[in-house]
């Protein structure tokens, strides 16, 4: 009964979503009207803030089950950034094409928060597949969502069937890891592994558990699907896929790499390699960088700009991921966290133009600059951010990845990951070429033919300022976010690994 209690306590704001869940689709019953449409946001956005306060008041530690469920400082800091990222984009999702079943679209898009929630919170490998599930499932749903249009249609099969496939590659990896280490918590296996390191089976589960993860972060060679799904799904589904999903599966390959398999991660450095995931994570790095720029290159529609995009900025996470020493992790998190931020509002951006002009073309962002100023200022503060241009927020993130990954090969004495690292920024200055030509498009190129004005004083628009604002302060004060992220993670660094199940404050 203890148990039970203490995972009930542990799982209060999950809780609470669940239970708005329930209110929004017994209020969506009701006939629709625009003012119900508002009406299901504010349940929403109340059972959102709550759950999010009721973070504050959980213990500073919880571990329930050996890693099933656990909480420290970090976790609680990706738990609010994910849910907050979630309930940006139900407010987007008030602005966008979407009319019928509005309440079940919410309840979506909760219920993807509460996966990742669930995935940010655990250290077990059976419970990381199970809330990758509860994130997936949803979000094929959600691209598929607007059933007159062919385009989100294919958007959903093509998310489903690859989704389906990376699933099974990641359950029979962590079949084999778990037959070779007979463990499935991160911290018994972290005991287990360096003893079966050279095992084949092993090293097979090791390859198709990363495989399965390279699907959900849309890493080259799996990044297939990414460009139609972007494009095709409803934009403030493309939104979440590329924001919240994005940070909650970067912690959790963090978590699997760092914790359960730090005694199996080989070496990447260019003149002692060594077999382990270190090396192959490298090497997926370099690939999406280099395909994922080189792509956008030759795209004419903003969101399969942006989808590339974020190909490419998988790779630069990876390569975080790649670098070993106590900053790595802090890095690759400010950084996605980061990168959430400025995709999302880019995201808010694009909806804004599509549903004023009709599409996401480069065409349709012509003369931006003059019918809609504040968002055109926005879409440069996001692109010049994504292209790693200082004051901004994305240089100081790239900054941060590409110096702990050369601190990481100063620490061995030898040129290490160097390579990649040279690869990384050669490609973020062929990136410029893509972002440059969508400013071009908003603040130079004049628009062809009348076009209606974008701006439209809502939430939506506020909540995009808000989040350029925030691009640009983090930019400014890298301190704002950096530091409380450092403390979280030092804090969680320092928990005990068999405390109680329930420490309160």
């Amino acid at each position: 009964m203890n148990t039970a209690l203490n995972l009930l306590h542990l799982l209060t704001p999950e809780s609470i979503l669940v239970e708005t869940i329930l209110v929004v689709l017994i209020a969506g019953l009701f006939k629709a009207t625009a003012q119900k449409r508002n009406m299901l946001l504010s349940l929403t956005l109340i059972g959102g803030v709550t759950a999010g306060a009721m973070l504050i008041f959980q213990p500073h530690y919880g571990n329930i089950a050996n890693g099933m469920a656990v909480l420290d400082p970090l976790t609680r800091f990706i738990k609010v950034v994910v849910l907050g990222l979630s309930l940006i984009t139900a407010v987007y999702a008030v602005q966008s094409n979407i009319r019928q079943h509005f309440a079940e679209y919410l309840a979506l898009i909760l219920f993807t928060a509460i996966g990742m929630m669930l995935l940010a919170g655990t250290e077990n490998l059976l419970m990381i597949f199970i809330a990758l599930e509860m994130v997936s499932i949803p979000l094929y749903l959600l691209a598929g969502f607007l059933k007159q249009s062919s385009a989100s249609a294919e958007a959903s099969l093509k998310y489903f069937l690859v989704g389906g496939v990376s699933a099974a590659f990641l359950l029979f990896g962590i079949s084999l890891i778990y037959g070779t280490t007979g463990a499935t918590s991160l911290r018994d296996l972290a005991q287990s592994a360096p003893a079966v390191t050279r095992d084949p089976l092993f090293l097979a589960g090791l390859v198709m558990a990363i495989v399965g993860f390279g699907f959900k972060v849309a890493a080259v060679p799996f990044h297939l699907w990414a460009p139609d799904v972007y494009e095709g799904a409803p934009t403030s589904s493309a939104a979440l896929i590329a924001s919240g999903s994005k940070v909650a599966g970067f912690l959790i390959l963090a978590k699997f790499l760092a914790i359960g398999l730090a005694g199996a991660a080989g070496s990447a450095a260019s003149s002692q390699l060594q077999p382990g995931w270190l090396p192959l994570l490298a090497v997926i790095a370099a690939i999406s960088i280099v395909v994922g720029n080189l792509a956008a290159l030759s795209q004419s529609n903003v969101k399969r700009i942006l989808a590339y995009s974020a190909i490419a900025q998988s790779g630069y996470m990876l390569l975080g991921l790649s670098a070993t020493g106590g900053t790595a992790l802090i890095s690759v998190l400010f950084y996605v966290v980061v990168y959430a931020l400025t995709a999302l509002g880019a995201f808010g951006v694009v909806l804004h133009v599509e549903q004023r002009r009709g599409g996401s073309q480069l065409h349709h962002f012509e003369g931006l600059h003059q019918s809609a100023p504040g968002l055109a200022l926005c879409m440069g503060v996001f692109m010049i951010s994504l292209a790693g241009i200082p004051p901004l927020a994305g240089f100081f993130g790239k900054f941060y990845l590409f110096a702990g990954a050369l601190g990481s090969a100063s620490q061995g004495g030898n040129l290490g990951l160097l390579w990649v690292v040279a690869i990384a920024i050669t490609f973020n200055a062929v990136s410029l070429y893509y972002y440059l030509i969508v400013l071009k498009h908003v603040f130079v190129t004049p628009a062809t033919h009348p076009a209606e004005p974008v701006t439209r004083r809502n939430a939506a628009t506020f909540v995009t300022g808000l989040l350029a604002v925030s691009v640009f302060a983090i930019g400014l004060y890298p301190g704002v976010l950096l530091d409380p992220l450092r403390a979280a993670a030092q804090a969680a660094n320092r928990k005990p690994v068999t405390a109680a199940p329930v420490q309160p404050k």
